[in-house]
Parts: structure tokens; sequence; C-alpha cells
């Protein structure tokens, strides 16, 4: 299907730049669309549908605003580059509802392929923009580039709206309390890095990982800590160590610590995040958990014994409640 809805947060996506499946329009309606990728739905996006908001408000006055992000899967980087891993912070169900949470009504999702990165700047407004997607403004950020080869630029498309009568606003790159600059790319780096708090302070919201709870070979249980394991995609570029950790278990919300990484003591095999429950019990095989990342505690690390292993293992989680109290 071309179209989901969900709490009146709209999906559509079409099989093709130029294909059917876009969103229907209505002459009362006046539309602003964003583009972007909005990896991590962070608090830079949120800055954005804000922008998007005010310019359908204002320059929209007496019809009913609709603001819609435009974005592409997969993502452009991983076109261009298809050999090279390229971490996403969210899956696309989880950006979504990050989507809807900052203000946005719905999104338009374009598969990048060759089609599209073969489009001249002048069809992607013309067949995009105004054909398909009907729209009155359009919010980028300053830096926007679009079109074979980059060619589009800002001011080509501000002049291309003053001619055509589209309304265009650029936004600046989104800065915290600190001057810093906030990205996509720079939660990135900070969850790379281990800097948790840094990164959850950039997403404006504590960043988490879903899906299946797997078998795994039941060494942590058989040490007294059993464990939730979750293999997730092999680009996800979290630090290897120890974290203090929140999960949601079918609505239930849980404290623990989690390891994420290859085991050292034991295998050094594929990365695993490997989440212990605090005072829980039950049989979680199959069933989609969410582990919220709180704080990173420690490197992983190979000990000399199974006791020396265990001993900081209890040490782990004395310092994972006192940071979870």
């Amino acid at each position: 299907m071309n179209e989901y809805s969900a709490d009146e947060f709209r999906i559509w996506r079409p099989a093709g730049a130029l294909n059917e499946g876009y969103p229907s329009k209505q002459k009362a309606v006046f539309r602003v669309v964003a583009i972007g990728n909005f990896d991590g739905a962070h608090r830079g996006h949120a800055a954005v549908a804000a922008e998007v908001r005010a310019l359908a408000a204002v320059a929209g006055a007496g019809r009913v605003p609709e603001c819609l992000a435009l974005t592409f899967d997969p993502h452009p980087r991983m076109f261009f580059q298809p050999d090279k891993p390229h971490f996403r912070l969210l899956a696309s169900d989880r950006r979504f509802l990050g989507l809807k949470r900052i203000g946005f009504d719905g999104a338009v999702v374009l598969p990048f392929n060759a089609e599209l990165a073969a489009m001249s700047p002048e069809a992607f407004i013309r067949e995009i923009l105004l054909e398909r997607l009907g729209a009155d403004g359009v919010v980028v950020g300053e830096d926007f580039h679009f079109g074979k080869a980059r060619a589009g630029t800002p001011a080509f498309l501000a002049a291309e709206g003053a001619r055509i009568g589209l309304a265009v606003r650029f936004v600046s790159p989104f800065r915290d309390e600190n001057g810093t600059v906030i990205s996509s790319s720079a939660i990135r780096k900070a969850l790379a890095a281990g800097d948790i708090p840094a990164a959850n302070a950039m997403l404006g919201y504590t960043y988490a990982v879903h899906g299946p709870v797997i078998h795994g070979e039941k060494r942590g249980r058989d040490l007294g800590f059993p464990t939730a394991n979750m293999r997730l995609d092999p680009a996800f570029g979290l630090a290897h160590g120890i974290y203090a950790v929140k999960a949601t278990v079918d609505g239930q919300h849980i404290k623990g610590v989690a390891n994420f990484g290859r085991r050292p003591h034991f295998d050094n095999g594929a990365p695993l995040l490997e989440t212990y429950l605090f005072d829980f019990s039950g049989n979680l095989y199959g069933k989609d958990i969410e582990i919220a990342f709180v704080a990173y505690l420690r490197a992983e690390a190979k000990f000399e014994s199974l006791d020396a292993l265990i001993s900081q293992m209890n040490a782990d989680c004395l310092e994972a409640r006192r940071l979870l109290a």
C-alpha cells in the first residue's frame, strides 16, 4: 500500500519519484514540505518542524495548514556508497513516530534510486514538489543541495520559488545552549564515543533500540545474570561496553544493565546486545522490547577468571542501580 494512517500521522510511499502514490491535495489546504533525512528526529529537526508550522500559519492564512516531511529510503549516502556501512539512528517506524512527535502531519518516503539521482534540480521542483506533492511552501537547511550532482543550490531554489510562487524558507543549523551544532552526525559521534548524556541531550529524548529477543548461549544465566539478547544492525555504531539502561517490556518499565559488544572474555563473536533486567523473571524469547541507554559504565574487558568477571558484573549492577535510582 502507498498510504498508511496511524493516529492521524500519514505515510505515503510512491513506488518511484514519478509514480503514483503521493498525497492528494485540496485547494483549502496550504501544504508546506520540509526536505531531509530526519534521522533521529532530534532537536534540530524539531526546529525545522517549527519553521514549517510557522510558514504554514503565516503564508497560508485562511487555509488549512498541512506540514509534511519529504524523506528518502535508502539514505542517499547508502545509494552512492553501498559498500560503506551507514549507522541509522532510528528504524523507519521509530523515525515516523519521532516526526509525529515534533509536529509533522505526515511523511512522503521516496525511493532513492538511479531515477531520482539523475533528476535535474528544475525537474525535482516542477515534477516532485509542484506537480506531485502540490507544495505551497518548502523548508530546507541553508546548505541544502539537490538534483543531479547536487547542482541545485539554495540560491537556485529561492529564485525558482520566487518565480513560480513557491514560498521558500531556509533553516540555519540548530545550536544548543552551549553553541554546539546539533546534527545526526554529531549524535552518531557521541554514541560512538559512549557519551550517552551528550547524545540524549542533542536528541531531546533517551536513545533507545527496539527488537525481538533472541536465544543466546545462556552463559549469563549460568553465571546468575540471565540476559535478554538482541541482534542489532551490523552498522550499529554504539561504543562497545557496559551501560545502565531502562527496558520496556509489554508496557512495563524495568531497570537493568546491558553489554553491547563482542564478549572478549568468551568468544569475541559478532556484536550482540545483552541486557540483564533487575528484579525480573519471565520468558522474553520472541518478544519485541525497547532498551533505552542512560549511561556508559565501562569498556568491555577480558578477566583472569569467571570469579573476577562475576565480581565485576555485581559491581556494574550496583553502579547501574545507583545511576538509575
